[in-house]
């Protein structure tokens, strides 16, 4: 076997329909050969033996599948594990190339400069990149590359005693795993995300390389394994949750937890507010409605905008599993995450917010007029980019919409009117039935969008389960109190500041349904 070439930060990925490497390069891949595969967990025991891979995570393991009815059923297995994409989706959306792609072709990730925003987890189609309980750094299979690099083989394969484990170079035609991918039937899970994978399934039952083929049992009653109290995964009474024509019952698996919680729908909201509030009043302002020198957004907006940002950025921080690792989003950004792209929209925002309130603070009025040529387009990277940053999340189909990005920006001038409202009956009641008719007019295209996010078939089923979980499943309580409490505020231009604090509230709780409900859809 030959060794790869020394690893190369940021190196250019090698494109699979160009096998030829001038420089001799490997091109790593691996074969599951599910036809021999007896379940043992050899690999899985091997692997954590191997990679001190702590109790409750695991780089492999080997999930389980029962096909057909007593007399005619068989156990079909499947090898589960980082399929080493050739465009990996957790390398993009890895703000400070914590994750990588090496020359010879394997993704791996460097832990020293790992932040923990478990972007890399929504970005993976197959769930396979886990957050170690120990470093609380994230963490996958990377083909034992330091095994690799000595000219050994995984571990795994080492281990496996009907040798269903093979890995070889793509471009040595000599290779087992050459002649098998290029001369034989193989399959590659979910293949539709367009990632290129490079693990290949030999032989593998269709019920156990698509998540949601086989049945999940009920109550999580599943051999040998203890699931627990884990939100993530339909349960099998969901409309479309088996959609496989064959009598599949998941038998052994392990917990999917979902990678982002309650408070990145609490820093969607903050960020909304921080957003709207300055747009609202800009809007007001360049219609006539309010002053140029009206209180309201001389001093409301950008310190109300201010405040809800800085609470955006600490809420970002909390989230982060080394927090004080926040400075590398700066310090060696990857320029294709939209975190990256995100932080520093947010920065800008902050800088003009900053510089409006020191205008207002030394008397002078004009600056701000200037100031909002920048901060206008920055308030509304703010709003939006959280809708790229979704999309990057290729796992998560609810959120692959176009309407995202502008849905995001009626939330702001939802949010940002609302919490204004009852600043503008303090420091200019002139401002207060615009801003009034804004907060309805924001909360019925809010209305209508979700409306159609929610009725309007969607293309794949595992955004059709989403919004299952999200109208009728476990989400469906914050949902639907959500959009109650916003249907009030299209009252606003007749009960005013009322309507205020049911518009928050409810974007909020919608805002964390949504987050959630796109998460809930197992992908392994």
């Amino acid at each position: 076997m030959s060794a790869s070439l020394p690893v190369e930060q940021g190196a250019v990925p090698t494109d699979l329909r160009a096998l030829a490497a001038s420089d001799g390069t490997p091109l790593w891949a691996k074969v599951i050969d599910q036809t021999t595969c007896i379940g043992c967990h050899a690999c899985t025991t091997a692997c954590k033996s191997e990679n001190a891979v702590p109790l409750s995570v695991t780089r492999t393991y080997v999930k389980a599948v029962e096909v057909g009815v007593f007399p005619q059923a068989r156990r079909a297995f499947q090898v589960t594990r980082c399929n080493q994409c050739e465009d990996a989706p957790c390398v993009a959306a890895c703000p400070t190339a914590a994750m990588y792609r090496r020359p010879d072709g394997i993704v791996d990730f460097e832990k020293s400069v790992c932040i923990g925003c478990k972007a890399c987890m929504a970005a993976c189609p197959y769930d396979a990149i886990f957050i170690n309980p120990e470093d609380h750094s994230a963490e996958k299979c990377n083909f034992c590359s330091h095994r690799l690099d000595r000219g050994l083989e995984p571990a795994c394969v080492v281990v496996c005693p009907v040798g269903a484990i093979l890995v070889g170079d793509l471009r040595d035609p000599a290779s087992r795993v050459a002649q098998i991918v290029h001369r034989e039937a193989v399959a590659v899970r979910r293949p539709e995300k367009e990632t290129r994978p490079k693990l290949f399934y030999k032989g593998a039952h269709q019920a156990t390389l698509d998540p949601l083929a086989a049945s999940r049992p009920e109550g999580g009653m599943f051999m040998w394994s203890e699931q627990g109290d884990v939100p993530h995964g339909i349960a099998s009474g969901a409309p479309g949750s088996w959609n496989s024509s064959a009598a599949a019952l998941l038998a052994y698996d392990v917990p999917h937890r979902a990678p982002w919680d309650w408070r990145v729908g609490l820093y969607t909201w903050t960020k909304s507010v921080a957003a709207g509030a300055y747009l609202a009043a800009l809007l007001l302002a360049l219609a006539g409605l309010s002053s140029w020198t009206s209180s309201l957004w001389l001093w409301a907006a950008p310190v109300l905008s201010a405040v809800f940002l800085a609470a955006t950025g600490l809420v970002l921080i909390w989230d982060l599993e080394h927090p004080l690792r926040f400075p590398l989003l700066f310090l060696r950004p990857q320029w294709k995450s939209w975190l990256v792209r995100g932080a520093v929209a947010i920065t800008g925002y902050a800088a003009v917010l900053g510089a409006t309130v020191l205008a207002s603070l030394a008397g002078l009025e004009g600056p701000q007029r200037w100031l909002a040529l920048a901060g206008a387009p920055l308030a509304v990277a703010t709003a939006v980019y959280t809708g790229y940053l979704f999309a990057q999340a290729k796992a998560r189909d609810l959120w692959q919409s176009p309407l995202l990005p502008p849905h995001l920006l009626v939330q702001a001038f939802l949010a940002g009117s609302a919490a204004l409202l009852p600043l503008a009956l303090w420091l200019d009641e002139e401002a207060a039935d615009p801003l009034a008719w804004t907060l309805g007019i924001a909360a019925l295209v809010h209305l209508l969008v979700v409306a159609g996010e929610t009725t309007l078939t969607h293309p794949t089923a595992h955004a059709r389960l989403a919004v299952h979980e999200l109208v009728r499943g476990r989400y469906a309580a914050p949902f639907w109190a959500g959009v109650v409490l916003v249907a009030v505020a299209l009252a606003a231009p007749w009960i005013g500041v009322v309507a205020a604090p049911f518009a928050l509230v409810g974007l909020f709780l919608y805002e964390h349904a949504y987050v959630q409900a796109g998460q809930a859809v197992p992908l392994a």
